[in-house]
């Protein structure tokens, strides 16, 4: 995986360069105390990863990232922990705090190399498959790309989905672990023919037979809770009822 390192403090950049050797899977190309001189860098090179400070005299990171056109995967650092929203709204990976603790690094670096793995299988087996067979069966079940192979989704299982920026978040009650897939709303919803699924919120659309109660503006389905969105509240109470 190859990365480069952007941050004023050289003592800084030797902290995450010396991460990067330990962890053995990530080659730091290059490094720079000015993220002006990266630009051309990160738009001629193959870079997957930039590790990325935010406060900065020539530019801020938050600036730095709406300049560019090609973006690889950014994990934001910085001692401002602040600006974290600002940090996850531009679709960052991960926002590590200084002085960064190196588990927690790894940690990050575990969410690089998923993010990864899904683009590379997306790439290879593109977008997502409905299951063959009569109308009926396909209706029952859905396939969806994760990592390097289709993955078979009884659509009965299927708790909640939830919307993190280029990918989502396969809830099953069957699994503890969601499966992601690089998709996005728009896709999956004509996948889930069934009226069983509804939007209630720009980052969540829900089985209404998975429901155990509604508490005001939230939804709760095994003591998960999620909210409800102003623009899909009246056709989410119209859909149940109320």
């Amino acid at each position: 995986m190859n990365c480069i390192i952007i941050d004023d403090e050289p003592l800084a950049i030797n902290i995450i360069k010396s991460y990067c050797e330990d962890i053995g899977e990530l080659e730091v190309i290059k490094t720079f105390t000015n993220p002006l001189e990266s630009i051309g860098h990160i738009q001629t090179e193959e870079v997957d990863l930039v590790f990325l400070d935010i406060e900065m005299p020539q530019i801020t990171g938050i600036e730095f990232v709406k300049s560019i056109d090609k973006k690889p995967l950014f994990i934001f650092t910085t001692a401002y922990p602040q600006y974290a929203i600002d940090g996850f709204e531009l679709n960052a990976v991960d926002y590590l705090v200084k002085p960064v603790p190196f588990p927690r690094f790894v940690t990050a670096i575990n969410r690089v190399k998923e993010l990864l793995s899904l683009r590379q299988g997306h790439e290879k087996l593109g977008n997502v498959s409905s299951a063959s067979g009569s109308e009926s069966e396909s209706n029952q079940f859905i396939f969806v790309k994760s990592d390097y192979g289709n993955v078979k989704i009884k659509l009965e299982n299927i708790t909640h989905i939830q919307g993190l920026k280029d990918y989502l978040k396969i809830h099953i009650d069957t699994e503890k672990k969601p499966i992601l897939t690089l998709m996005n709303f728009k896709d999956i919803e004509v996948k889930l023919s069934s009226n069983d699924f509804i939007r209630v919120h720009r980052s969540f659309v829900v089985n209404v037979n998975k429901i155990d109660s509604i508490q005001k503006s939230k939804i709760v389905i095994y003591d998960i809770r999620i909210p409800i969105g102003d623009s899909y509240r009246e056709a989410f109470m119209k859909r149940v009822g109320l």
